[in-house]
């Protein structure tokens, strides 16, 4: 075996899919690995030799799962392992798990972070010029909240992502929904009338009629929190720990890196959701902080709203397969029929919410008296496994392309 020195940023997942093993794989060369709910820089990592990613089935498990599991089709695993019956994936039996697709951008190599982020949209914009990508301002830590623009059209939709810290998994599910409709604007550019769209429609009628704003990670700090944990050189390390409540794992995280929710911090009946929550200092949830805006995420993605003066507004969250579209009966008429489609084709169930105030999608029907929804999206405990992907990628995207479509 190879010895491998962890980095900065490294967990299990991401050492493990750069060296083409399981983490099961992993664990079971490095059992200490399990004890621990982060890894350290400078912790010896002992690596098998792979020249193909091998697996061995585990109790319970069967073909499509495993799929799912590693980011391939049933198909090219089936492929891989040739005289195997789908029936056949059984119990203690070595396998060979094929490359993921190379020419795909947005894909999981462990968990989705702040750097796969910054580089996938740089990747994005290279390979589709028509991409604008840039800044909405910056985070308590001083990161780029970046945003995505495709389009022209002066029918302008805005969709957000990981304003909870772990809830993660939400930035690459709609970021995988903005490269395919740009693979499907590329394709009908390269290809006139021959091309589809992944989820039907044109592309290019979309291009032109529409401007689609995507921030997909408004809380980079609590991300970075939630996936790597903070070391004692962390200039609010005690305070973290503090506000943790002494807990080493921040994987149940869902504020910014100032303990406040995102979440709670628009003026929407603030006072009275600050009164309902009953937290009056930072937390890892539920504070709504000491003021409306008083944290940059929030007032950035606020002033990127006040600027543009969307037609319409999804913030993606985790977890329930709900969608909810009203806000003390402020909604316009139309909201909950916009509600009854997403939901159609979803499969998620709409949902009017009461006992709720100072979010973005209350902020936004109250300021502007337009449609704004909240999605929960997959199904289980935060952060949601990335096994889940593929599946809660798909119905974000069948979410985007109903509300562009419509």
């Amino acid at each position: 075996m190879r010895e491998y020195i962890v980095q900065k940023g490294d967990t299990l997942h991401r050492v493990a899919s750069a060296f083409k093993l399981s983490v099961d794989t992993l664990i079971v060369d490095n059992p200490w690995a399990a004890t621990q709910p982060y890894l350290i820089s400078g912790q010896v990592l002992y690596i098998r030799p792979s020249t193909d990613r091998k697996y061995v089935i585990q109790p319970g498990e069967h073909a499509r799962q495993i799929a799912k599991q590693f980011g391939v089709e049933l198909d090219e695993l089936r492929l891989a392992n040739p005289g195997l019956a789908e029936h056949d994936f059984v119990e203690g039996k070595t396998i060979v798990i094929p490359e993921d697709h190379q020419d795909q951008i947005v894909r999981l190599r462990g968990e989705y972070g702040y750097e796969d982020l910054q580089e996938d949209l740089a990747a994005l914009a290279h390979r589709y010029p028509f991409i604008e990508v840039g800044s909405i301002g910056t985070s308590v830590m001083g990161k780029d909240i970046p945003y995505v623009r495709i389009g022209q059209g002066t029918r302008k939709i805005h969709a957000n992502a990981s304003v909870h810290a772990n809830e993660w998994l939400t930035t690459p599910c709609l970021l995988r929904f903005i490269e395919q409709y740009a693979q499907g604007i590329d394709g009908t550019e390269e290809h006139v009338g021959t091309s589809q769209w992944v989820y039907g429609g044109s592309p290019r009628d979309l291009l032109e009629h529409t401007s689609l704003w995507v921030v997909p990670m408004v809380n980079p700090d609590g991300v970075e929190l939630v996936q790597q944990g903070v070391l004692p050189t962390h200039p609010l390390y005690q305070d973290l720990k503090k506000w943790n409540e002494g807990r080493a794992d921040y994987r149940g995280w869902k504020a910014n890196i100032r303990g406040v929710d995102l979440n709670d911090q628009f003026p929407a009946y603030w006072e009275e959701e600050v009164r309902r929550r009953g937290k009056i200092g930072p937390s890892r949830r539920d504070y709504a902080g000491p003021a409306p805006f008083s944290e940059p995420e929030s007032k950035a993605l606020a002033d990127l709203t006040e600027r543009e003066q969307f037609d319409m507004v999804l913030s993606i969250h985790s977890q329930g397969q709900e969608i909810y579209w009203n806000y003390r009966d402020l909604e316009p008429k139309e909201s909950r029929d916009w509600a009854l489609r997403l939901a159609a084709a979803t499969g998620y169930r709409a949902v009017k919410l009461g006992g709720s105030d100072a979010g973005y999608k209350d902020w936004f029907i109250q300021r502007f008296g337009k449609p704004g929804f909240t999605v929960e999206v997959g199904l289980g405990v935060n952060p949601l496994p990335m096994r889940d992907y593929d599946d809660i990628a798909a119905e974000v995207g069948m979410l985007m392309a109903t509300v562009l479509s419509w």
